[in-house]
């Protein structure tokens, strides 16, 4: 009985358009009042939740791709990938993904390289005749890049999700060629799109022009190699870097660049609160439901379930994708991380896989149910920016749709492609 009310409190609120805190909270303390176990026990497991010290990564992480975006780092990014690719067919949709490669690299959010790159180049590819359910898809999917490179925050809630004890230097390092492999599938598929419409190309402005670009964004490329040299040298860990991302951007958009106002400033401190604020309340809620799961042994009969339909790892991680691909179309991407992992952790562990495999797995998965209806956050942003319905961009979406689940399937079956790289730096 006390499955149906956990389960049963949180899916009913979640249908009546409840915020997905509440829906984590109230289900909880049903349960808990049901079990007849003292409600405080609740919050004192929310409170926990948002105790730990690595956390303190993620709000200095958002702030610092917020100064970014506002401070003029992603449009001279922006400016260096238009030089470097612009010039094949589709060219626009090229300098879009590229940039949004690089710019991910730095921000780690997809809805935060959503806004930024899409607010500079939605605009002017309607504007050179593009199609908008072009523009806002080519964005939408490549923002998900974000989450693969370092400093990805949600490569850092997986970690504590997972009891803390998976490094999360490794984790930053097995994203990296996934995030490539994505970065290239998304760009043969926007050149086909492209040269199927008969989009244009841009001009090429030249060796020295692009270098030009280069020399120029140089000092806001540098921050993927501080934080990622860093964290993987043990120089600093990863909240130690967050905190360095945040004064090397100050420093760059001020001293550098010149170009982060008061008013833009303040306005990156509030939208970082705001967003902190927010993430946080979710994982607190989510740890009080993660720790209901396992104190009702939730994985373990669900192991056991599994166990009984097939002992193939393979078969394992195709059911598991297609649950997360499926709860992704309704849940955020935080929440799922939170409450997903203590379930399928011990459940990929028990068939032998890594956890820094499955963690790729996970964040990639669920990337892709951030662009899927009805929740989409990325989805929505771009198409707010495109000035579209969300389902008018759906209808042309599934190219895309379809480069990201082939990642998606290599990634899961090859497992070499997380792996390798963070074993070469081990």
């Amino acid at each position: 009985m006390e499955y149906w009310i956990l389960f049963g409190v949180f899916t009913l609120l979640m249908l009546i358009g409840t915020p997905i805190a509440y829906c984590l909270g109230i289900a909880s303390f049903a349960t808990i009042v049901y079990l007849g176990r003292p409600a405080i026990v609740v919050f004192q497991q929310l409170n926990s939740g948002v105790s730990a010290f690595s956390l303190l990564a993620i709000p200095f992480f958002i702030f610092a791709g917020d100064l970014m975006m506002r401070g003029g780092i992603a449009a001279r990014i922006i400016s260096f990938a238009s030089a470097v690719v612009g010039h094949v067919r589709g060219g626009l949709g090229q300098v879009n993904i590229a940039a949004s490669t690089l710019f991910g690299g730095i921000s780690g959010s997809a809805v935060a390289e959503a806004a930024a790159v899409g607010g500079i180049m939605i605009p002017q590819m309607k504007a050179r005749g593009y199609g908008a359910d072009y523009a806002v898809n080519v964005t939408s999917m490549a923002a998900l890049i974000a989450l693969l490179l370092p400093p990805s925050h949600n490569m850092i809630i997986y970690s504590l999700s997972g009891g803390g004890n998976i490094s999360i230097a490794d984790l930053f390092t097995a994203g990296i060629i996934p995030g490539l492999l994505l970065a290239l599938a998304l760009s043969i598929t926007a050149y086909v799109v492209a040269v199927k419409r008969g989009y244009p190309t841009e001009t090429f402005p030249g060796f020295r022009k692009a270098g030009y670009f280069f020399i120029v964004s140089i000092p806001g490329l540098m921050l993927i190699a501080i934080i990622f040299g860093g964290v993987r040298s043990g120089i600093f860990t990863a909240t130690e870097s967050s905190c360095i991302a945040v004064i090397y951007a100050l420093l760059v958009t001020l001293l550098v660049y010149r170009s982060l106002s008061w008013k833009a400033f303040i306005h990156s401190v509030l939208g970082a609160v705001r967003t902190t604020a927010m993430v946080l309340f979710i994982i607190g809620a989510a740890a009080s439901f993660a720790w209901l799961m396992a104190y009702l042994k939730v994985a373990t009969h669900l192991t056991a379930g599994i166990a009984a339909i097939s002992s193939d790892p393979l078969l394992v991680l195709l059911m598991i994708n297609i649950v997360l691909l499926l709860l992704g179309t309704f849940m955020d991407m935080g929440p799922l991380i939170i409450i997903t992992t203590p379930i399928f952790l011990p459940i990929v562990k028990a068939f032998g896989i890594d956890p820094v495999h499955f963690g790729v797995i996970m964040i990639l998965n669920l990337g892709i149910g951030l662009n899927t209806p009805p929740l989409g956050p990325v989805q929505f942003v771009a198409a707010a920016v495109g000035k579209i319905s969300v389902w008018e961009a759906m209808k042309s979406v599934w190219p895309f749709y379809v480069a990201g689940l082939v990642v998606l399937g290599l990634v899961t079956y090859i497992p070499a492609l997380s792996l390798w790289l963070p074993s070469v730096f081990r």
